[in-house]
């Protein structure tokens, strides 16, 4: 299993209930931006609410480039999708912060931990550190398991960090197909298959 593969199940595996009922809920926006306009099943009051929530940006552009790093890491562009960013993830989590105040904190003060620790090592914030850099320090707090004493605070981090990106990801069009999954479809009833009648020695009924 690759890293992508390795480090979309476990953002998969790890989104809280509590994150799927949210982005879920009816009326709920699941990607990065509300369009004006007609929106058949949404008051009033949930419309202008998510008018208010994008009228200003919580992340910075630091900020903003940062997770646009960290999401293309978790789920890259390969022969079956585009990347988390071509999905415009990053735009998802910005929604999501400002829709969801409890993970501000944990989010800003991750990526400054993230970026503390990238320029002890490297002398570069993340998202100025090379690709094999990058990796490296990712591949510090992206298992839980393995943690090394002293990154307890980047691991929490990372797992919220995934488990956005999986849930941006995988409520978009691009993220479905990826799944493979196409929902329930009509198909074509033939009978009962002559091996399953042979069994039954049923074959000439």
């Amino acid at each position: 299993m690759n890293r992508r593969d390795s480090l979309k199940a476990i953002g998969l595996t790890a989104i809280s209930a509590g994150m799927v009922i949210e982005a879920c809920k009816p009326g709920k926006e699941k990607t990065s931006k509300v369009e004006d306009g007609a929106q058949p099943g949404r008051q009033a009051f949930e419309i202008e609410r998510d008018k208010q929530l994008n009228s200003y940006k919580f992340f910075n552009d630091h900020e903003m480039a940062t997770i646009t790093v960290l999401a293309d890491i978790i789920i890259p562009k390969d022969d079956k999708s585009g990347s988390a960013s071509e999905a415009k993830v990053p735009d998802f989590i910005e929604f999501i912060v400002k829709d969801i105040p409890s993970h501000q904190t944990p989010m800003r003060g991750g990526l400054k931990w993230l970026d503390l620790q990238c320029l002890n090592r490297f002398q570069k914030t993340f998202k100025d550190a090379s690709a094999s850099q990058q990796i490296e320090m990712v591949d510090d707090i992206a298992y839980p398991e393995k943690v090394k004493p002293g990154l307890e605070q980047g691991v929490a981090f990372f797992t919220l960090m995934r488990n956005l990106t999986a849930s941006g990801f995988y409520t978009t069009e691009m993220g479905v197909k990826d799944l493979g999954y196409i929902g329930n479809a009509p198909n074509r009833w033939e009978g009962v298959p002559a091996d399953v009648l042979k069994q039954y020695g049923m074959e000439d009924v």
